[in-house]
């Protein structure tokens, strides 16, 4: 079916042919060849808001270091070209104003030596007295100004190193609280313990930004999410630990702040960091500044070393990554290159997982063995290395990844990874039927109620993204519901969570585009045809929201508490790559809207091969923190083509993968 012609709009003229398609596909292909690293890996930036470079800057200051000025003049213009028109910074691309991040942001460019006359410095304090001043900034970013001495340890709730104590049946307990939670927390304890002030050496300070003296700011108000009878219960919880702290015993304080000691070191990871993320490798360098370890201390140095290897730095520009995601990164590149049929692909993709497979955590019980010590660990993580913290999600796809590369040579299929893989995932199976990212069954929501969590994420609840993709894999590996008990369970918890709408909300990227695409794979791969009410429901709900212009698009915005529905964002590479493969899976390779989509991305490809994608697309924390995949322009619109391409050929509607 090669001269088959692609029905689309009369003014997308010159994209018709399944031929035209073809060159688009071998050119994508190639561009995403060419990022292939030597070892076999892909790895693509990673990009937050302006939080994280900024308390890069104020982490430098923080210990005293002496400044790279040259490196601080390339995050300087980064953080300038990323203010919003309002003049503040958004947390992600044309977002709204966002005080936290906007105050963090003013405060490394003034202590990059900006002067605060200068009319970008000027918009940014305008707008953010406009709205409410600094007082107004979220708990971390309190904690942040806090340490500089900027107003007073009063103006954060209480979490003291005690903490460290509690035992497992305890209310409270960090084995009840998400790994990033847990990681960044636990350093922090014997900072907001110990109190250290910032040495600043160039004294910088940012009163300026506040309606009041900054040194009277009281306790952060209640946030939306948090219900009213039980954030008065912890506020007045908090308000007893305010006044019984300074009387706190001076050994158990000692043993506290061992025990928190002794939980980073296990878990610090070399040179990839304490939990592989930005805030708990860089509460970590604090805290060991703070308790007197020189910075040549082995532990302390290599800590500090981790922190640098998230740099970018490019000629005219830096910023700091809030992580990497090798792993992730390549298992979804090769899922894109076996998808072309290309044997040249191929093989670059088995290099590519013979890379993953040392990376697989066989030999080691991570924090998610607290809940599921019976469990045999066999996963992946996110990052090239952080065994105490695998996720489901990556485990998942790279287990897919390796089972399709080998569908042709059986022989040289690795089963025990896959197995182990398959052991571990079904594992961590929570009590609902669904998946989370790390754990199983961290839903003590009533937590998201302290004080401290303002931000509402310091849990990580089965969520409906990770659970489909756990469904791919039990599908694909071969089981069905009618005998698979794990995969039974899973689909229900997925029929459960779908919306009145049709969609299904997407936890890790943006939002029920991306919830919906993973959800509708699973429910193909698991064998629902696409006359099921489900899946009939969803790929309508896609085929509604899309764009005028033949491609789809959503925002944060879409995870507000009073979300009533999809809003209309501009269209992305990625997204709309996320709704084509979703209504293929759904059985409507054939619908127009399929035909505008894969024309729409026929449109928007570059010369390169490539796609242009300034749009935030994933999600870290809802509401809270978002992030910008640079590889998802690279892989996912690769994916859609050639998956659709093959669909056309075949004229068959069924799915061959779970993904």
């Amino acid at each position: 079916m090669t001269d088959a012609v692609i029905e689309t709009p009369a003014q997308e003229t010159g994209y018709r042919l399944l031929a035209d398609l073809e060159a688009k596909i071998g050119k994508a292909t190639e561009a995403l060849l060419s990022y292939q690293q030597p070892d076999g890996h892909w790895v693509f930036e990673l990009e937050a808001d302006c939080t994280i470079p900024s308390e890069y800057v104020l982490l430098v200051h923080h210990l005293g270091e002496t400044p790279d000025l040259e490196l601080e003049r390339k995050i300087g213009v980064y953080l300038r070209r990323i203010q919003g028109a309002h003049g503040g910074w958004p947390l992600f691309h044309d977002g709204d104003f966002d005080i936290s991040a906007s105050v963090k942001g003013y405060f490394a460019l003034k202590m990059i030596g900006d002067d605060p006359d200068a009319p970008h410095m000027r918009r940014a304090r305008e707008a953010i007295l406009a709205h409410g001043g600094a007082s107004q900034v979220n708990v971390f970013t309190r904690i942040q100004l806090a340490l500089y001495g900027q107003i007073p340890w009063t103006a954060v709730p209480v979490m003291p190193v005690e903490i460290m104590l509690l035992p497992r049946w305890s209310p409270f307990t960090l084995w009840k609280i998400s790994y990033w939670a847990r990681t960044t927390i636990v350093p922090l304890l014997v900072l907001q313990t110990l109190k250290p002030r910032a040495k600043n050496p160039r004294g910088v300070t940012i009163d300026e930004l506040f309606h009041e003296n900054p040194q009277t700011v009281g306790p952060r108000a209640r946030a939306p999410h948090q219900k009213r009878s039980w954030f008065f219960l912890f506020r007045g919880i908090d308000a007893v630990l305010r006044g019984i702290e300074p009387f706190m015993p001076r050994w158990p304080r000692k043993r506290a702040i061992e025990k928190a000691v002794a939980f980073c070191e296990e878990r610090l990871n070399g040179e990839d960091g304490l939990g592989a993320i930005y805030p708990p490798m860089a509460n970590v360098v604090m805290m060991y500044d703070v308790l007197g370890f020189p910075p040549d201390h082995p532990e302390r140095a290599v800590a500090r070393k981790a922190i640098d290897k998230l740099l970018v730095v490019k000629d005219d520009e830096a910023y700091c990554q809030p992580c990497v995601s090798p792993v992730w990164d390549t298992a979804l590149t090769c899922h894109a290159l076996l998808e072309t049929g290309d044997d040249r692909a191929a093989a670059r993709a088995r290099k590519g997982l013979d890379w993953l497979m040392p990376l697989q955590v066989l030999d080691l019980k991570g924090d998610w063995a607290e809940t599921k010590p019976d469990v045999r660990p066999g996963g992946w993580a996110f990052q090239y290395a952080n065994a105490h913290y695998p996720d489901l999600d990556d485990t998942a796809v790279v287990a897919m990844a390796l089972d399709r590369a080998y569908r042709k040579n059986p022989q040289a299929r690795p089963d025990e990874a896959i197995d182990r893989a398959r052991e571990w995932v079904v594992g961590l199976q929570s009590e609902n039927g669904g998946f989370a990212a790390f754990d199983a069954d961290n839903t003590y929501s009533y937590l998201n109620n302290i004080p401290f969590s303002d931000h509402g994420a310091l849990l990580d609840p089965p969520t409906e993204d990770v659970a489909a993709r756990v469904v791919s894999l039990l599908a694909q590996l071969g089981e069905m519901p009618e005998t698979s008990e794990p995969l039974r369970r899973a689909l229900a918890y997925l029929r459960e969570t779908q919306l009145a709408d049709g969609s299904w909300y997407g936890r890790w990227g943006m939002n029920y585009i991306y919830g919906t695409w993973s959800v509708l794979c699973a429910l193909n791969a698991a064998g629902l045809e696409a006359d099921d009410p489900a899946v009939a429901k969803a790929a309508e709900w896609l085929i509604a929201i899309q764009n005028p212009d033949g491609g789809w698009g959503e925002d944060g915005t879409s995870y507000k508490l009073e979300y009533q529905g999809y809003e209309p964002a501009p269209s992305t590479a990625s997204q709309t790559a996320w709704a084509l493969l979703g209504l293929m899976a759904a059985g409507r390779v054939d619908a127009p809207a399929v035909d505008r989509g894969v024309a729409w991305l026929g449109r928007t490809q570059n010369a390169d091969g490539l796609w242009d994608e300034e749009r935030f697309s994933a999600t870290g924390f809802p509401r809270v923190f978002y992030l910008r995949y640079h590889g998802y322009r690279k892989f996912f619109p690769l994916w859609a083509m050639a998956r659709y391409r093959n669909l056309k050929r075949a004229n068959d509607p069924r799915v061959a993968f779970g993904m």
